[in-house]
């Protein structure tokens, strides 16, 4: 098992994340997971609900973790660098939504 790539900055990390996201079928659902994530947390906040924060993880990575697994078929870089696998699917939402990647 080889070490983590050591990136100093997300703008180094992010090329090699939308290499591991080549896949249109994947991308979609991290875009699914994303928006879900956001719904729910701003539902979550306005109605005070909290107990529902703990499906937050599940409703985020459970599509974007199945699209690793069955489309793509490699590890999500969640594995090996959390924060900035986090901060590249918000980005890579974003990228979509704006259309400067093929939804």
């Amino acid at each position: 098992m080889s070490a983590p790539v050591p990136y100093t900055s997300f703008a180094d990390f992010y090329p090699d994340y939308l290499r591991a996201h080549q896949n249109r079928t994947n991308r979609r659902l991290h875009f699914l997971g994303t928006t879900l994530v956001i719904l729910m947390l701003v539902t979550i906040f306005a109605t005070g609900a909290w107990i529902w924060l703990f499906l937050v993880p599940v409703a985020g990575y459970g599509p974007a973790w199945a699209g690793h697994f069955y489309f793509e078929r490699n590890r999500p870089a969640t594995f090996k660098h959390p924060l900035y696998s986090l901060i590249g699917d918000f980005r890579m939402c974003l990228d979509m939504w704006t259309g400067r990647i093929p939804f």
